[in-house]
Parts: C-alpha cells; structure tokens; sequence
C-alpha cells in the first residue's frame, strides 16, 4: 500500500518560489509511488477570518471541507510557505483557523486544562522559506514561526513527529542554488519524509 502524502502551499502564488518547492516534493514523492494529493492555498474560495471564535462556528466552504478530508486521509502532511514577517502568510494562519477546528483537530475535556490530540497518527514536514538567514532567524527571533507552526498547531493536534527543512536568504539566491534547494525537496518527496 503506497504512502499518502498531502502537501499543503501556504503561499498565496503558485508560481512563486514555494509553488516550485511544493511541486518538486510531490513529483519525488510520486515518483516513489505515493499516493499524493495537493491544496494551494491561493487557489481556494474561503473567508480566512474566523469572526466569532469558537462560540459559533462558521459554516465551511466546500474546498475547506475538501481541505479537512484530504486532512484526515493523509499520513504525512507537508507544509510549504514563506517566511512573513516571522511568521507564516496570512492566508495560511487563517486556513488553520477555519480549518482545524475542535472536534476536527483536538477536543477540549470538560472542566479540564487537557485534550484530545484527534489528528494522532500522522506526521509532518515544513518547508520554509526566508529572506533572512537562517541562523539569524533561529537566534535572533528563536524560530518563532517555525516553532509555533510546529509546536501550537500540528503537535497540539497530535500530528508528529514533524520535520522542518529550511531556505534562507531567498532574495540573494541565484538559480544554481534555488536549483539545489528543489533537487533536495524532490529527494525528501522521494524518501517520502
């Protein structure tokens, strides 16, 4: 039984640098014999704003009910997006909000601080991309997107162990490297990792 594998493109353009990282993974990963399914995020028609919380839940669109069933069909999913701001894309922050939802994601217990994790089971890539250095992302600002991605979201909601592959300075990256960057997102895609 071959491995299923959603790969998620957190940036609004498919035809930006990310777009090509998450096609470069899906292509090594099908070229593997996984089975593969897609979702870009800028393609989708969905209000990104959660207005009232969790006290009353928004009726979801069709793509981000088709979004939470490809969700549930995956083993591993594979998040790639650009570092904004040190932190993730509007669009995407928005798409987490609509979409891991209680009783979707986790499950508060009653008059406990506890939870269920209901997305167990499932582990987890980021591929992210940034104009700073890398380095100077981790120490300077401790990864705080990355970790929050990592840690608040998918672990919260039980998906692990996640990995986190990471490309810094984008703006002065010449075509020999980004071409190096997209041999080795093809090579995770075909490790299937």
């Amino acid at each position: 039984m071959s491995k299923k594998i959603l790969v998620i493109l957190g940036h609004p353009d498919s035809e930006s640098l990310c777009g090509a990282l998450a096609a470069s993974y899906a292509a090594g990963a099908r070229e593997a014999g996984a089975e593969v399914r897609e979702i870009r995020l800028g393609e989708l028609e969905f209000d990104p704003i959660l207005h009232k919380g969790y006290r009353e839940i928004q009726e979801l669109e069709p793509d981000l009910v088709e979004a939470q069933q490809s969700i549930l069909w995956a083993e591993h999913i594979v998040w790639v997006y650009p570092t904004w701001w040190g932190t993730m894309p509007a669009l995407m922050k928005g798409f987490l909000d609509r979409v891991f939802l209680p009783s979707f994601a986790f499950k508060y217990h009653p008059d406990s601080p506890w939870w269920d994790r209901l997305l167990k089971g499932r582990t987890g890539r980021m591929i992210v991309t940034m104009d700073a250095p890398t380095l100077y992302d981790t120490f300077a600002y401790w990864a705080g997107g990355r970790r929050t991605l990592k840690k608040a979201v998918l672990e919260f909601c039980g998906i692990k162990p996640v990995r986190i592959t990471t490309f810094g300075q984008v703006k002065f990256a010449d075509e020999p490297k980004r071409e190096k960057w997209l041999a080795k997102v093809r090579d995770l895609g075909a490790r299937l990792s």
